[in-house]
């Protein structure tokens, strides 16, 4: 596939483009059926959709004379990657208010 030409954080950031992945998720889809989900023109939701396509995160196949879309989650798992080392801070905070609240239950 060669290096994406867009970053997978980048491509995720804009919530448009965090729908448009949940949307292609349930089922492939031509632009045009796309654009109905959205209050914007086709032009707006095809280059939200070039720059998800340019991440690695949608996935084009020509069908007939239309194009049609879906997700491709693989970019994903740098996300989730990412996220999970933090998971131990969460866990920890939670550990400590699990901590203060049976203390103050004690307390009372």
């Amino acid at each position: 596939m060669g290096t994406p030409k867009h970053d997978v954080f980048q491509a995720i950031a804009d919530p448009t483009r965090r729908r448009l992945i949940r949307l292609l998720a349930e089922q492939e889809l031509p632009v045009t059926e796309i654009s109905k989900h959205f209050p914007m023109s086709r032009t707006a939701v095809s280059k939200h959709l070039r720059i998800l396509n340019e991440a690695g995160l949608v996935q084009k196949k020509k069908a007939g004379r239309e194009i049609r879309y879906k997700t491709q989650p693989d970019p994903l798992l740098e996300v989730k990657r990412w996220l999970a080392y933090y998971d131990r801070f969460w866990d920890n905070k939670l550990a400590s208010l699990k901590y203060h609240l049976e203390q103050e239950q004690k307390e009372d």
